[in-house]
């Protein structure tokens, strides 16, 4: 409140002392005040002429008509005074004049009032030797004289009010001795307040005065403030002012204007604006979206702010931003537009820079997921009512994580970069290729004739991309699997079609890859199915819902028991037993399949606690545990938590877990071997380089296919031989031999023949529960174990 209040009072505190120093009471403290005063003698000098003129006139009327009542001597004495002081006042202005305006002071005023006041003292003198001889009809006569003097004293002094003081108040004295008869008191009463109205006018018109030129200098201040702030933003900002007249062509170039224009301010005085910001485009009439913009704001007399545009300058697109408002006189006519610009070029392409990062994938430079999405919703959009409408293919490279782990993120990049580059190449035409993300791809298809269009262009993509790729000094191997849906039968919106896409590519994985497969309806109830299961998988997790089977191994020539394997089943409690063929996947995709295969381990190392010490459990282990780095401490805590030997616990790995060249899971295997902890191979020969991989890692036994032993039981040639070849392997090696799923008398003395030493199947017991399990031993070996 102190602080407001200060604020309100300050504006009448300068009006006060301005007032005081008009008055030549004080001594001008500021430059507003010396202004004032500057303003005040060079008004009172414009109107001296008029009073010094009166003075001569009064001096020849005081002749004409009061010498038959004056005594001349008198007369000439007073006229000598009045030419005197009126001489006198003229010098003291000249002299005044003369010197330097700068060093005006309240003694000039005051000075200019002593002047005042001898002329007054003149005029009283007058009155006063007049009346003492004069009729009525002279003092009448006097008395329109005094007035008609007063009149002209009171406006030459009107802005000098201590001058029109110092003037009429010996006027009003000599009133008084001019009307001194006491009949004449209405007279001098009348002449004393008509004496007075014009002093008190004369103060009015000073106060009012005083205000309008101080106001007048303190705007003169400030717009010279203005100005040269207005010239240092110019002069060191990177901003500049520009107007135009009310035909909107430039005026009042600014140097800052000029310069950025790279011409001369006389060339661009009086120059349409539109048409010097337009460049050439002004003769072909192409014009950018801004200038056209600019020309309606200026054509509708509107302001506006913050418009970018491109501008021409010296051949050179720049980006300038304005702003500006339309100028009126005081009578509210149109002048032009008065406005600041700036060139925002830098930011420009900063955030077109910006947009691009926001549209564009920096890897590959396609679009991105995003940029991709809204190119099939304008595809949609453009194709909705028609069958078929727009096509979506999702590409996904097959083999790619391999790459990436043995050689590293950078290889895989570089890698990626060649497979745009392909993909661009392919989709040259109406197609729009862009990255999703990772090894993921997407082509947009705006029109869609048939589905032959989109079968030639998906073979088209798997061929190119499965070609050998140069990167560095290595030759990579990749393919591609192609997921296709079109609208609006698979999909009303992106959203849903990418999803129809994904889930057809999700199948083409599925089959093996290196294939295209479009959507069908099926594939969503599968996906459901799969969701749910997914869901309900972790929940059976949680609450306990799996269970493990043992399926004995036994001795091929004796039939006794020689270990067991660990086999996962799971009973919902609505959905009934699932079979592990569909579940396994589930989890290995829902990555919950390192938390179950734990759970088997330590469930079946406390059980095989019970059975007798030459008794093994085999344990079935996938590739995603063996690249998991807490799954060699998991097998230790399951031994040391069970006080399992760990040459009882056998662990089974299939051949899926070299595919990947993952030297991270070999390590694991062979500090699973220095542990005491026994491997076998399973499904050997049913993938790609199996003999390689006995040489990398030191296998105990080697699990033969049921589609080998069946073939044998066939007297198929192959299948023969390959079992007595890998019987062989196994020997020369120290490896022992497992045949798998034998079921029949005559597999099991097939495999006998050519040399198995165990045999797993269906023949000698199907996967059985634990109390089942123990019951195969001779109750002396359950009381030994006890």
């Amino acid at each position: 409140m102190g602080s407001n209040s200060n604020h309100i009072v300050e504006p009448d505190h300068q009006e006060r002392a301005s007032l005081r120093a008009m008055t030549g009471l004080c001594q001008v403290s500021d430059d507003v005040g010396t202004r004032v005063l500057e303003a005040q003698l060079r008004t009172a000098d414009s109107v001296a002429l008029l009073r010094q003129v009166m003075n001569l006139c009064g001096l020849v009327f005081i002749w004409q008509v009061f010498t038959h009542c004056c005594s001349p001597v008198m007369l000439g004495l007073w006229s000598a005074g009045l030419i005197g002081c009126t001489l006198v006042g003229v010098l003291m202005d000249r002299a005044r004049r003369n010197a330097n305006n700068s060093g005006l002071t309240s003694r000039d005023l005051r000075r200019h009032g002593l002047g005042a006041l001898l002329q007054g003292i003149i005029w009283a003198a007058c009155m006063m030797l007049v009346s003492q001889s004069g009729e009525t009809e002279e003092l009448v006569a006097l008395w329109t004289l005094i007035s008609c003097i007063m009149v002209c004293g009171a406006i030459s002094y009107a802005a000098t009010p201590l001058s029109a003081a110092a003037f009429l108040l010996p006027c009003i004295a000599g009133l008084f001795g001019m009307f001194h008869d006491g009949g004449q008191l209405p007279l001098r009463a009348l002449a004393t307040s008509y004496a007075l109205s014009l002093l008190i006018g004369c103060v009015i018109y000073a106060r009012t005065f005083a205000r309008q030129h101080s106001t007048s200098v303190q705007l003169e201040e400030k717009s010279e403030v203005v100005s040269l702030l207005l010239r240092e933003y110019e002069g060191g900002g990177s901003d500049w002012l520009w107007q135009t007249d009310s035909l909107r062509r430039i005026s009042s170039v600014s140097t800052r204007f000029a310069e950025t224009m790279g011409l001369d301010p006389a060339q661009l005085e009086g120059e349409p604006l539109v048409q010097i910001l337009a460049g050439s485009s002004w003769e072909s009439g192409r014009f950018a979206a801004g200038l056209h913009s600019l020309a309606d704001h200026l054509k509708r007399r509107e302001s506006f702010s913050n418009l970018v545009l491109p501008v021409e300058v010296k051949g050179e697109t720049r980006w300038w931003e304005l702003s500006a408002s339309p100028r009126h006189d005081e009578n509210g006519l149109f002048l032009g537009f008065r406005g600041v610009a700036s060139d925002v070029t830098a930011q420009r392409e900063s955030a077109d820079k910006i947009a691009r990062l926001a549209r564009f994938d920096p890897l590959t430079g396609l679009p991105n997921r995003s940029h991709l999405r809204e190119a099939l919703d304008k595809a949609m959009a453009a194709t909705r009512g028609r069958t078929p409408g727009c096509g979506f293919l999702m590409i996904d490279l097959d083999r790619f994580k391999a790459i990436n782990d043995t050689l590293g993120h950078q290889t895989g990049d570089k890698l990626l970069s060649q497979v745009a580059r392909r993909l661009r190449q392919i989709c040259s035409g109406p197609e729009f290729c862009g990255r999703i993300g990772g090894d993921e791809f997407g082509v947009v298809i705006p029109t869609v004739s048939d589905s032959h269009r989109i079968e030639q262009l998906s073979s088209a993509i798997i061929s190119a991309l499965s070609a050998p790729y140069q990167v560095d000094q290595h030759m990579l191997y990749v393919g591609a699997s192609v997921g296709s849906a079109m609208s609006p039968m698979d999909g009303g919106e992106s959203e849903s079609l990418i999803r129809s896409a994904d889930l057809a590519l999700y199948r083409a994985k599925d089959e093996g890859g290196g294939l295209h497969c479009a959507y069908e309806p099926q594939l969503h109830a599968k996906a459901e199915e799969r969701r749910l299961l997914e869901l309900a998988l972790r929940e059976a997790l949680a609450k306990d819902q799996l269970h493990v089977l043992y399926q004995p191994v036994v001795d091929a020539t004796s039939g006794r028991v020689l270990g067991f394997e660990a086999l996962v089943r799971w009973t919902h409690p609505e959905m009934g037993p699932i079979s592990p063929a569909k579940f396994v996947p589930v989890a290995e995709e829902a990555r919950l399949i390192a938390p179950i295969g734990e759970w088997v381990l330590r469930t079946a190392c406390m059980e095989a606690m019970r059975w007798p010490d030459d008794v093994r459990i085999a344990v079935n282990v996938s590739a995603e545990q063996l690249t998991n780095p807490s799954f060699v401490s998991a097998v230790v805590s399951a031994l040391a938590q069970s006080g399992l030997e760990a040459r009882r616990l056998e662990l089974e790995v299939t051949e899926s877990v070299f595919m990947n060249e993952d030297a991270g899971a070999l390590r694991v295997l062979d500090q699973l071997l220095g542990l005491g902890i026994q491997l076998s191979l399973d499904d050997f020969g049913t993938g790609y380089s199996s003999l390689g991989y006995l040489s990398r890692t030191r296998f105990n036994t080697i699990k033969i296919d049921r589609s080998f032993v069946v073939g044998a039981s066939k007297n198929t040639p192959e299948s023969l031989a390959i079992i007595r070849a890998v019987v062989t392997l196994a020997d020369s090696l120290g490896m022992t031999t497992t045949a798998e799923d034998v079921e029949t008398e005559v597999e099991l003395e097939m495999v006998r023949q050519l040399g198995c030493k165990k045999v797993q199947g269906y023949y000698f017991g199907r996967p059985m529960a634990a109390q089942d399990a123990i019951g195969l031993f001779p109750p002396p070996q359950e009381r030994a174990r006890a």
